[in-house]
């Protein structure tokens, strides 16, 4: 049976995943890797008019939030995948393709999914013990909208960077560990098609009531 034609929505973003073949490390620094990553990412905005709302990179995997005004978001990470894993096959002794399947999409549908997938993508290397606080992490975007580092990945902003104040606040929320059976139900509904959690147990209610 063929594959689902896949419609994508053109307001609402899509937290997407793609990770390295064999679930390997990519091959070379992940200095190097980051710098392939933000060059194609900032190629997708302008030729395809990808909004990117957040950008984490991992070892061997990465996570984004972004939106596809234009409904282009398969063409446009067709191409980041395709551009991206070749000019990492390039700077390594890689000889098979990079990247183990193509990538996972999760459609958020409403504000407050978002705002989980937001801290799950933000968290995932404290999680993973790389360092304590998000803000410390060097391959994210979050150094960007805190002004902690130049990058060319243009973020698209969220309201709650608007002012040191609700930066502050917003730090502290995804500083704050979250529960294991909550971590567990996000990552669940991340491997879903449209992203889906019930019941919640905890929700981000200082960001509850207003807009990203």
């Amino acid at each position: 049976m063929g594959r689902n034609r896949f419609i994508c929505h053109t307001e609402l973003p899509y937290h997407i995943t793609a990770r390295c073949i064999n679930r390997d490390w990519f091959s070379i620094e992940q200095e190097q890797v980051w710098r392939v990553m933000t060059t194609h990412l900032l190629f997708i905005h302008l030729a395809f008019g990808i909004r990117i709302h957040a950008f984490v990179l991992m070892s061997n995997h990465f996570h984004m939030i972004a939106t596809a005004p234009n409904g282009n978001l398969s063409e446009a990470m067709r191409f980041f995948m395709s551009e991206s894993g070749r000019d990492l096959r390039n700077f390594s002794d890689r000889i098979n393709v990079t990247y183990g399947s193509r990538f996972h999409r999760s459609l958020l549908s409403n504000q407050l999914y978002y705002q989980h997938a937001y801290k799950y993508l933000y968290r995932n290397p404290v999680e993973a013990g790389l360092c304590e606080r998000v803000e410390e992490y060097r391959y994210s975007t979050i150094r960007s909208l805190l002004g902690l580092e130049k990058m060319d990945v243009p973020v698209s902003d969220d309201t709650h960077w608007e002012t040191w104040k609700s930066r502050l606040t917003t730090l502290e929320w995804l500083n704050t560990k979250p529960g294991q059976e909550d971590w567990e139900k996000i990552q669940k509904g991340l491997r879903r098609s449209v992203f889906r959690i019930s019941p919640y147990k905890s929700r981000p209610s200082h960001l509850e009531n207003d807009a990203l």
